[in-house]
């Protein structure tokens, strides 16, 4: 008995392979003739490689060009640069505010706030938190102190280290929508 229905569900399975293989025998024409439209086609042209721009070589003259490894004249020269630990200098005895954790590229102007007394700028930290910012606090990791907030940046004045016990001031800024 067991043998019977074996074999009756291994004639049902063939019956409905042949049954299925005969439906997809169909007339392929209509895809046929697609083929050929699409292979009759023009190509589109390909556009030329473009050109190698040759490469001049700089030769360095060490004796009349200027030293690479000395500061340029002109670099810095709209800093104020104190030396011999006189000018500017950063208050290390006050404490530090909050945006001065982060690097000034990291931190950007989202809009202002105002009332009738005050004018604020609103800072987004990397983490996503707006921070109101008056003119005179401080942002970022040089001493960067707020000193013009307008409706499209926020200009700022930071003192670097010169490296011999100086101090240079850079003006920056964070412009609206920067970052």
């Amino acid at each position: 008995m067991k043998r019977i229905g074996k074999q009756v569900r291994f004639i049902a399975g063939m019956v409905l392979v042949a049954v299925m293989l005969t439906a997809c025998s169909e007339s392929m024409d209509d895809l046929n003739d697609y083929i050929a439209t699409v292979k009759a086609r023009p190509a589109d042209p390909i556009q030329p490689i473009p050109p190698v721009k040759t490469y001049t070589p700089y030769t360095y003259d060490g004796m009349s060009g200027r030293d690479p490894f000395m500061r340029s004249t002109s670099e810095g020269s709209d800093d104020v640069r104190s030396s011999n630990g006189t000018g500017p200098r950063p208050d290390f005895g006050r404490p530090k505010e909050y945006l001065e954790r982060y690097e000034l590229d990291t931190l950007s102007m989202v809009g202002t706030f105002a009332n009738e007394e005050n004018y604020w700028a609103l800072v987004r930290d990397p983490e996503g938190v707006i921070h109101r910012v008056p003119v005179g606090n401080y942002m970022g990791k040089n001493h960067g102190k707020v000193v013009k907030i307008t409706d499209t940046e926020v200009d700022l004045s930071e003192l670097i280290s010169d490296g011999a016990d100086g101090w240079l001031v850079r003006e920056a800024s964070i412009a609206l929508g920067e970052g």
